[in-house]
């Protein structure tokens, strides 16, 4: 595997062929421009006060503690994500990536596919839970 050599300061890696994106709703749209910029501030925009965040398997309530978890887990290891399927179900998104970044990557299948279940309302998200999918890998 090939050592990555960006910072989560550097320009964001995005496929600009990437179809997926165009069926993102703006929210979601949104969100995935700040975590492939590294950009907190834009991230946290995404969110209602107090929103869930789900990510292995742990909670994160409110502004306050999704900051915490965005600054640690999503702009400190550089996290990319190029979108590979969308699917909306009932109001809720559900969008698959291939996630790269500059995290450790001992053990994790390569590419890593995250599953990111979103749930939305007037155009923030309430909630996020992410998960690693192992259905169709």
């Amino acid at each position: 595997m090939a050592e990555n050599t960006f910072s989560p300061g550097d320009p964001p890696a995005i496929d600009s062929e990437d179809r997926f994106v165009a069926d993102l709703p703006p929210v979601i749209a949104k969100f995935v421009r700040a975590t492939n910029s590294g950009d907190l501030q834009l991230l946290l925009e995404t969110f209602v006060d107090d929103a869930l965040v789900n990510d292995q398997l742990h909670d994160y309530w409110g502004l306050q503690e999704i900051s915490t978890w965005a600054l640690r887990d999503v702009v400190a290891e550089g996290l990319r994500l190029k979108i590979v399927g969308v699917i909306h179900h009932y109001g809720h998104s559900i969008v698959t990536a291939h996630v790269d970044g500059i995290f450790d990557k001992r053990g994790l299948p390569d590419p890593l596919v995250l599953a990111f279940y979103f749930s939305s309302q007037a155009e923030k998200i309430v909630q996020l839970i992410i998960l690693r999918n192992h259905a169709g890998i």
